[in-house]
């Protein structure tokens, strides 16, 4: 299981919110290339970034930041947030992102069906985030009113190749993730998985690389210092 590090922008500046509420926002960097620079220098091999303003606005709103990041580090960049139709999609592909994430836009069925005819599998994931068993979308600011099993479902029968899961209750909480949708995400769909929300200890990594999905993104635990990053690294690679 591979532990990716997510790197939030708002105005700029690396940020974390509770729960996905941009009212409650902390602040962690003004410097997102260096941040990501440091993750990398502790064995990141991916870096997880959401242009926060964007996934509330529907459009791209931090190219900028985002471009510096893609410039300057070594590693495959997982980006998104604002992303809602194909002509976004493949911009950000030529402007050197390895993975686009579609969350709001996922919940177009035209949408993704292009997508999975047109755009390599292995450059896109959907982001699948979830409040008390409903998709969420917007930034998480609204329900989308479908049951996450259903939308995975139907994702999965459209020709999606990897997913990414978050339980926006506990997103930035440092409480624990939800092991029982995972196990029910493994236990019924083929998809690649990658888990977030709640990661905040070490031991709760190794437990969810027990589940044999392809990925965490961890967020706040990895700026509070909960989690250290090349430590976890190697305890999962040694387990």
């Amino acid at each position: 299981m591979d532990i990716i590090p997510a790197i939030d922008i708002i105005n700029g500046s690396c940020v974390r919110l509770l729960q996905g509420d941009y009212e409650k926002k902390t602040t962690y960097s003004e410097d997102p290339v260096q941040v990501a620079l440091d993750w990398v220098s502790k064995g990141a091999n991916r870096i997880h970034i959401v242009d926060l303003d964007g996934a509330r606005l529907g459009k791209r709103i931090e190219t900028e930041s985002v471009q510096n990041i893609v410039s300057n580090v070594s590693v495959p960049i997982q980006l998104g947030g604002g992303i809602r139709d194909i002509n976004a999609v493949q911009e950000s592909i030529d402007h050197g992102v390895d993975r686009v994430m579609i969350g709001t836009g996922a919940t177009d069925k035209t949408l993704i069906t292009k997508l999975c005819q047109t755009v390599d599998a292995e450059r896109f994931l959907v982001s699948v985030d979830v409040r008390d068993g409903e998709v969420v979308v917007d930034g998480w600011t609204k329900s989308s009113g479908q049951s996450s099993l259903d939308f995975i479902a139907e994702l999965e029968d459209l020709g999606v190749n990897r997913i990414m899961y978050t339980d926006t209750n506990r997103d930035g909480t440092l409480t624990e993730p939800n092991y029982n949708a995972v196990e029910t995400l493994v236990s019924l769909y083929r998809l690649k998985i990658i888990v977030a929300g709640g990661i905040s200890t070490v031991d709760q990594l190794i437990r969810l690389s027990e589940y044999n999905i392809e990925a965490a993104v961890v967020g706040r635990a990895l700026y509070t210092g909960d989690i250290e990053l090349s430590y976890a690294i190697n305890a999962i690679q040694s387990k």
